[in-house]
């Protein structure tokens, strides 16, 4: 958008960010968001002309705010449209990496499977040899001389086997420790090989509530469940900071993100814009643009937090409240008054 609200209190931009629940320096984080449980990646923008959207109704100055945005929520698709279908978080070529090491070790499992069921076989079929040599104990007793010698030396001759047999066996259990030594090595690698790559399997969900007016971060809820965060949860965390004066609330998309997810088309949120008399503005599908602010304030969220390092929700939610602070009293260049913070600008405002 390139139009603002009037006054302080009167649009807020909603949004959800997820990052990783730990993170190290050294890894990058990811840009991504998600809805309904699944990640997405930012939605690349298509080459050749740029084609109309509804946002382009902020640029005709002959409109006040509240206008513009009433003709925007007139010119958007209606909020049951389709989804967009969640893509993978990673990039290519660690997509690639990712896949063909979930690959190798699924042959592994494979092989591993295969392996005992031979096993079972094997052991079956030497458990039915045995006992038959152990069986076969032919009797000497009432024989002459001659057949007596005959039935010694088919004796010999069957101890001789038993011994082969227990020579092959214990052969047969080196070399099967062997190759168990060898497949908990190869799982091992595999492992670590994983662990190498940002492969990122847990989030924490934040919410970003900014107001359109002063730019002031108003809140920064965090959210343990991640991308399984409810509807429930955004409006709990919404009702304690909202302004009084509310006309507008504007959900976005966060690079890419199904702009009509479910957090802020469910029941329960439309109950709170009737409760609280706002508007609820959805956003053009596939044009994060249409809200800059919002994903102006994503980015530079995740470029401060890029060389923080934290490994629980506790130490992360430290870092926001940082954040949150060094952020509203830090001037910001989008504001009508160069050289202004936001905390300054919506005491300002008030005095024009």
């Amino acid at each position: 958008m390139s139009r603002t609200a009037d006054l302080p209190g009167q649009a807020l931009n909603v949004d959800l960010c997820f990052v990783p629940v730990s993170h190290r320096v050294d890894v990058k984080l990811p840009a991504v968001s998600g809805s309904s449980g699944h990640l997405v990646v930012e939605r690349l923008q298509e080459p050749g002309q740029e084609p109309d959207y509804p946002g382009k109704v902020f640029a005709n100055l002959e409109l006040d705010y509240t206008e513009a945005v009433q003709a925007f929520v007139k010119a958007s698709q209606p909020l049951s449209g389709p989804r967009i279908k969640a893509a993978a978080v990673e990039n290519p070529s660690q997509r690639g990496q990712i896949q063909q090491l979930r690959l190798e070790e699924a042959q592994l499992r494979t092989e591993r499977r295969n392996t005992r069921k031979s096993r079972e076989l094997e052991d079956a079929a030497w458990q039915v040899t045995w006992h038959q040599q152990r069986c076969e104990k032919p009797s000497g007793e009432a024989l002459p001389q001659p057949k007596q010698r005959a039935v010694w030396g088919s004796r010999k001759a069957q101890e001789q086997q038993r011994k082969s047999l227990r020579k092959q066996q214990r052969q047969q259990s080196v070399l099967r420790q062997q190759e168990d030594a060898q497949w908990r090595l190869n799982r091992i690698n595999l492992r670590e090989q994983m662990t190498l790559l940002p492969i990122v399997t847990a989030w924490i969900a934040i919410l970003m509530i900014t107001d359109n007016c002063t730019r002031q971060c108003l809140g920064l809820p965090l959210f343990i469940a991640g991308s399984h965060v409810t509807a429930e949860m955004v409006v709990a965390a919404l009702r304690g900071l909202l302004p009084a004066n509310l006309q507008f609330l504007t959900s976005c998309p966060n690079l890419g993100i199904s702009d009509r997810g479910i957090h802020f088309t469910a029941d329960v949120f439309k109950q709170l814009a009737k409760d609280a008399e706002f508007v609820h503005v959805v956003i053009a599908r596939h044009r994060p643009q249409s809200n800059g602010i919002a994903e102006r304030f994503v980015r530079t969220l995740k470029e401060w937090l890029a060389d923080k390092a934290w490994e629980s929700d506790q130490e992360l939610l430290e870092f926001l409240q940082q954040f949150l602070s060094e952020y509203n009293d830090r001037p910001h260049q989008g504001l009508p008054i160069p050289g202004l913070s936001p905390d300054e600008y919506a005491k300002r405002i008030w005095l024009m």
